[in-house]
């Protein structure tokens, strides 16, 4: 510990910079670290010195207790320092030095640790380039966008994708789960734009559609065309499914346009593992070239129904 002890350890609570407990989470340091770098980053804010001033403070604290052996000897090192519980007063002599009962700190731990006094040189002197000689700035999240087939999609694979950035050109594989939809977004950690830490990558699916099938989640839906005379009298009628077998679906008597019709257990795989329907969707075909016989007996029945579809409309006039 003593060979990376600094002055500005005892002088500065790195924990309060980063807005974070003492006993925080590596991971939480980091968020936050990431977090507060954006806002004051200097690209973010040109000209404005107190979010420079403010991004150098982040970027110091990060530095320490971002790394977890730095961490420990600055946790060491605090315990002996300010708030420590061996400190009279403020902490500091009369000649400006940290002290224990009069005891001037400087001249102590470098008596223990060698190197220079109070005096700021030596051991706790600043390291070349000042005291925020060594800035690190997180790399900036990414996005792609990833074209992958319907079958992919429903069975999930492997795919790669191309960026180039900072750290030039680079193919990164993405892994694509089962059940995957478009517009969703894949995260992949430290995958971004090249910095300390490394920015993520956002891959953001586009699913290609089917020639039959759509997709609602882990349902599959079908639009089965059926007869004016199947709707009518009902019907029995085999469909496709997407593991190419078939099943029968039973068309009840009177069924109408658009209505939806259920098979249990033969859609797809979704996120909890589950296997979706297949939703059977009627769309009644109205023939477009009768023949005279088909037309003679389509009026034989017109002339015998005597219920109106429109009854509700023109019971409003």
């Amino acid at each position: 510990m003593a060979n990376d002890i600094k002055r500005e350890w005892f002088e500065t609570d790195y924990y309060a910079v980063l807005g974070v407990s003492k006993g925080a989470a590596q991971a939480d340091v980091t968020k936050a670290y990431r977090k507060l770098a954006r806002q004051y980053h200097p690209d973010t804010n040109p000209g404005n010195d107190p979010a420079e001033e403010r991004f150098k403070e982040i970027s110091t604290a990060y530095d320490v207790v971002g790394d977890e052996e730095k961490r420990a000897s600055y946790d060491e090192a605090r315990s002996i320092g300010p708030g420590g519980g061996g400190f009279t007063g403020s902490g500091r002599t009369s000649n400006g030095g940290f002290g224990f009962e009069g005891v001037d700190m400087g001249d102590l731990l470098g008596s223990v640790f060698g190197g220079g006094g109070a005096d700021g040189g030596g051991l706790f002197g600043d390291q070349p380039g000042g005291r925020y000689g060594r800035m690190k700035r997180p790399g900036r999240d990414q996005e792609a966008r990833l074209s992958i087939s319907f079958g992919e999609a429903m069975s999930g694979t492997t795919a790669s994708v191309s960026l180039t950035d900072g750290a030039g050109k680079r193919t990164i594989k993405v892994r694509i789960p089962t059940g995957v939809e478009s517009g969703q977004r894949i995260r992949l950690r430290g995958k971004g734009g090249p910095g300390e830490p490394q920015g993520d990558l956002y891959v953001i699916i586009d699913v290609g559609s089917h020639v039959i099938f759509g997709r609602r989640g882990a349902k599959l839906t079908l639009d089965l065309p059926v007869t004016i005379a199947e709707a009518s009298l009902g019907a029995e009628v085999r469909v496709p499914t997407y593991t190419g077998e078939s099943v029968t679906v039973r068309i009840p008597a009177g069924t109408q346009h658009g209505r939806t019709l259920r098979v249990r257990g033969a859609g797809v795989v979704g996120e909890d593992d589950k296997i979706g329907d297949l939703l059977v969707i009627i769309s009644i075909a109205v023939p477009k070239n009768l023949s005279k016989k088909q037309s003679e007996a389509l009026q034989a029945f017109a002339d015998l129904d005597d219920d109106s579809p429109r009854a509700h409309l023109e019971a409003s006039d």
